[in-house]
């Protein structure tokens, strides 16, 4: 029916919606299967981990409306994802789900009778009465949650966790156990209930994200100032910010200056200065001056959108982990059902048993038959790790990712841009023949052709001299090694030493000059015609100021092996690596040389690569994990790499890998309480000592408890430090 229905309308909508009130992932798998099998829907995805529901359909057979009329069906609230009440709902979290949510408002029932009943019963009052009153309470604590366990009945033809405890409360009040009853209804409201709180505080991290960029932005345009909303910029408008406004676009600043706060964007502590001509992100805060923005993206474009987005995706991505925890999950809570059955019916009717009590332990079993701590361990911790290291300007793009670089063994270095700046700058010219501006206007003539570091500071150099390049021809390129041209009817050569020897010309008489230039830590550029030797160039990068402190917090959490990668030679990359303390390097290497060395390196170790995420790439995707520093196309660096570095510390660095060793961590223990528990509550049945109200709350306890035990990763000052 699908298939030919979508044969005659092709016309598809995609909408988005964020769920509350989710507590559990089987939860979330179930809402996504119902809506998958809605008339018209083409696919549906629930991100449990971020609450965020994406469905397409066809157009004209469905409406979203109708999607979220399901989702109440259900008894999960939806909100659009692009409307400002998303988060209206979420600064008024608790309150909301309190009174919305069915185990909210079971919490409020059930509690007022218990407390009530319980102070009559203390007070030697009619027992009568204290029945009556949990009768009560377990009638209205179970209303909500009844009608959405028979509604996903209906709906799904499964039973869920709701279901579960309706069946294991009645047959308590059946065999005459309505204390226990009642208690099993508050106890199981309140855990689920704080449990979808807790979790509900872990998704912030991207809502707080999407609420940073204005809805409007102020466009300067012919005829004066004009409020539009951020679908209708379009590349190339001017953008004025007042302070105290957030930059509503990803531009270059056109005129005035001031501090910007980049701290959502790269984990910046401190504004950074903004003058003509430097780049801008939205979502940042001007805080203290007046600029006006050329916008050079368009608003689904900027790097806040790809962040959220890409924050979005990995969150949906389960870890290894998480896998494993679900596959274990999908077999355990048929089998818990059975053996309650087993539990419930073999002793009384082969061993001539009490049957009151087997009933009651086997309806007590149903109560554990979710195994919801044990799915929640892995998930809670991931999420709560990634929204912390994007507040600190670290993008990792999965849970798979966070988990491996907890057990890297060796991390490889980039230099040029990852270690250093990226930024060479000339330093010293040795002539061999001519004057200097004949031989920087040959040099600017070949090199203003390529894009490579070390040619852009010839050019650069040559032009703050107002030197006039050549008119060049037939140019021709070697990566990694150098560059040549036709110039007024003369080949000539510029590049490494090396490169002029492939080249046949002889470089003794400079040789010396070379190893001089070489110690000092400069790379040597050699400029030569096919007859002799024009000139020498030293261009030297400059360090970062955080470089040897990073490889120093490196070596302190245990890495084996440092290694620094570099086209440079010998020479250099020793100067280099002697200032920031490293002892292994290798250099002279092309990018394919790289990717070669890393998958070398990797047959011993596990392996992180680092780099700038450009030049870099084969090498990044080679290594078991690839890392990128934000360069100045930060999405050619947030697409190569498993982690961005977007705050362009290197300091960053030790701390993540930090905080997914303490992320494995945390997961190993919430799997193993999860387990543990479980083991326990069920050695009780052994001595006939499982109690219902124990079953429900070391059950919701546990996932309370592994919850809270994951949201310690969303700690900034703890879990990066």
């Amino acid at each position: 029916m699908k298939s030919n229905a979508l044969a005659y309308n092709p016309e598809t909508v995609e909408t988005s919606l964020y769920i509350t009130g989710l507590d559990c992932p089987n939860c979330a798998a179930k809402l996504e299967k119902a809506v998958q099998e809605m008339p018209g829907v083409i696919s549906a995805s629930l991100n449990f981990a971020s609450g965020k529901l994406k469905v397409e359909f066809a157009e004209g057979e469905l409406n979203k409306d109708e999607i979220i009329k399901l989702t109440r069906f259900l008894g999960y609230e939806a909100i659009e994802a692009e409307e400002d009440k998303v988060y209206e709902k979420e600064k008024n979290t608790f309150l909301n789900l309190l009174f919305t949510n069915p185990l909210g408002i079971s919490f409020i029932i059930s509690g007022i009778c218990l407390l009530v009943g319980g102070i009559i019963w203390l007070a030697r009052g009619n027992p009568h009465l204290v029945d009556l009153l949990f009768i009560a309470g377990i009638i209205g604590g179970i209303a909500m949650p009844a009608r959405n366990a028979f509604n996903t009945l209906i709906k799904l033809k499964q039973l869920d966790i709701n279901a579960l405890m309706i069946i294991a409360v009645i047959g308590a009040v059946f065999i005459g156990e309505t204390a226990e009853g009642i208690m099993v209804v508050f106890l199981y409201s309140l855990g689920n209930f704080l449990q979808a709180y807790t979790f509900d505080k872990t998704r912030n991290s991207i809502k707080n994200l999407m609420a940073l960029t204005p809805k409007e932005a102020l466009v300067i345009t012919d005829k004066g100032e004009v409020l539009k909303p951020l679908n209708q910029i379009t590349i190339g408008d001017i953008v004025l910010v007042r302070p105290g406004q957030s930059i509503p676009v990803d531009g270059m600043v056109v005129s005035g200056n001031s501090a910007v706060d980049q701290s959502p964007i790269t984990g910046e502590s401190v504004p950074v200065y903004k003058e003509a001509g430097d780049e801008v992100f939205a979502g940042t805060l001007n805080t203290n001056g007046v600029l006006k923005i050329k916008a050079t993206k368009s608003y689904k474009d900027t790097a806040l959108q790809k962040i959220i987005y890409l924050l979005e995706e990995s969150q949906a991505k389960r870890s290894p982990a998480q896998q494993t925890v679900d596959r274990f999950a999908a077999y355990y809570t048929p089998a818990v059902i059975l053996i309650a059955l087993l539990v419930a019916s073999l002793p009384p009717l082969l061993l001539g048993q009490e049957a009151h009590k087997w009933i009651y332990q086997g309806l007590a079993l149903l109560l554990i038959a979710c195994p919801c701590a044990l799915v929640i361990s892995t998930p809670v911790a991931i999420v709560s790790a990634l929204g912390n290291a994007s507040r600190k300007g670290v993008l990792i793009k999965g849970g798979s990712y966070l988990e491996e670089l907890g057990r890297i063994q060796a991390v490889a270095f980039d230099k040029t841009g990852t270690l250093t700046k990226g930024k060479p700058e000339v330093n010293k010219i040795i002539l061999k023949s001519g004057d200097e501006k004949t031989f920087l206007s040959l040099a600017c003539a070949i090199e203003k052709n390529s894009e490579h570091p070390l040619a852009q500071a010839v050019t650069k150099y040559a032009a703050s001299g107002n030197t006039t390049p050549l008119q060049a021809y037939d140019f021709e390129n070697v990566p990694g090694r150098g560059a040549s041209a036709v110039i007024e009817g003369n080949r000539y050569y510029i590049g490494s030493p090396l490169f002029i020897e492939q080249n046949g010309i002889d470089l003794r008489e400079v040789k010396e000059d070379i190893e001089k230039l070489a110690t000092e830590g400069q790379t040597v550029v050699v400029l030569a015609s096919s007859q002799k030797i024009l000139g020498l160039i030293g261009i030297a990068d400059v360090l970062r100021d955080e470089t040897k402190k990073a490889i120093a917090g490196i070596k302190k959490i245990g890495i084996e092996e440092i290694i620094m990668l570099t086209g440079d030679n010998d020479k250099v990359a020793a100067s280099i690596a002697d200032k920031i303390g490293l002892s292994h390097f290798k250099a002279g290497l092309l990018p394919e040389d790289k990717e070669n060395t890393v998958k070398e390196i990797k047959t011993k170790y596990k392996l992180a690569m680092v780099g700038d995420g450009i030049n870099d790439a084969p090498a990044l995707s080679s290594a078991d994990i690839g890392i990128a520093m934000r360069s100045q196309n930060a999405d050619i660096a947030m697409e190569t790499a498993d982690i961005v570095l977007m705050s362009n510390n290197l300091l960053t660095l030790p701390q993540i890998i930090n905080l997914s060793r303490r992320t494995v961590k945390i997961i190993k223990q919430n799997i193993f309480a999860s387990v543990l528990i479980k083991i326990l509550i069920f050695l009780l049945i052994i001595p006939g000592m499982l109690t219902m109200w124990l079953a429900v709350a070391a059950d919701v306890g546990t996932a309370l408890a592994v919850t809270l035990n994951g949201m310690r990763l969303s700690r900034s000052n703890k879990a990066l430090s």
